[in-house]
């Protein structure tokens, strides 16, 4: 009889437990399993305020309501791993990656990164590595970068173009031919313009040792075409980033990953577990030819 008693009461702890905290059992979920979500940010700010910026309060208090629902971060070398070789990756797997170069990567987002030992990439601009701060908004240094990567490994920074970061008559340079003085680039022209800044960016990165190889690329306002995929794979690159929301599966093109828009200042820490469901729900479409 004393043992059912304390069997009972067990029983009756054990319900009262699920009850009150259920953010601990559901963080034993498997949300989805050999898949990446891959999160994107810009600006990390606690004085200015736009569409793709948030404050550090905000950005750290994302990262911790997805680790209490059961998300695991990894790294980009985990990513490209998963993609290249089919590495095994943990369940409910983000990818957390910075657009743009901002020097407040380095000085807010960063210290909440180490701190909480969340990897992350940035691509950066790399033209501004020649002059940070003569930028609207105050970019990265390659000093900041080499702090960085020494710090915390898990930092890593690959390519958002050279100089291409751009428009030309209102089109995006990356995936439009420019016209000057009446006269358009012919196709070789195109090319050859597209080729040297991705190869002149991936050498900038590589100079810092932004990454243990620096073969990735975030596409300029999230434009690209069969030509661009093309030419960039030509230049060296491996894995390209969109601005599409999904969800990264093994047999994604890896020239289209998609990302998940998590720097908006409109996105509550819950707010992101219901954009990956989402994703999942919409996954992107290879574009046509």
């Amino acid at each position: 009889m004393k043992i059912q008693l304390i069997g009972k009461s067990m029983l009756i702890l054990l319900i009262a437990f699920m009850n009150f905290l259920p953010s601990l059992v559901r963080a034993k979920d498997v949300i989805y399993s050999n898949e990446v979500v891959v999160l994107v940010y810009h600006h990390i700010d606690d004085q200015v305020q736009g569409s793709v910026t948030i404050s550090t309060k905000l950005f750290e208090k994302q990262l911790e309501a997805m680790q209490r629902k059961g998300y695991h971060f990894i790294s980009m070398d985990e990513f490209k791993s998963f993609k290249s070789e089919g590495t095994s990756i943990p369940d409910n797997a983000v990818l957390v990656t910075f657009d743009d170069g901002y020097k407040s990567f380095y000085t807010n987002a960063f210290p909440i990164l180490k701190k909480m030992r969340v990897p992350a990439v940035n691509f950066v601009i790399t033209k501004d590595l020649d002059n940070p701060v003569g930028t609207l908004l105050p970019s990265l240094s390659r000093e900041e970068i080499k702090k960085m990567r020494k710090e915390f490994a898990g930092i890593d920074f690959q390519c958002h173009s050279d100089g291409l970061h751009a428009m030309s008559n209102g089109k995006p340079m990356l995936t439009n031919k420019i016209t000057q003085n009446g006269i358009t680039e012919t196709d070789d022209e195109f090319k050859q313009r597209v080729l040297n800044d991705t190869r002149t960016g991936l050498t900038k990165l590589i100079e810092v040792n932004g990454s243990k190889s620096v073969d990735s690329y975030a596409y300029p306002f999230g434009s690209y075409d069969d030509h661009t995929i093309t030419y960039l794979q030509e230049a060296g690159i491996k894995f390209a980033f969109t601005t599409k929301p999904g969800i990264t599966m093994k047999d994604t093109d890896p020239m289209q990953i998609p990302r998940i828009n998590a720097g908006s200042p409109f996105i509550r820490p819950h707010s992101i577990n219901n954009l990956i469901k989402q994703a999942m729900r919409h996954q992107i479409q290879p574009i046509q030819s």
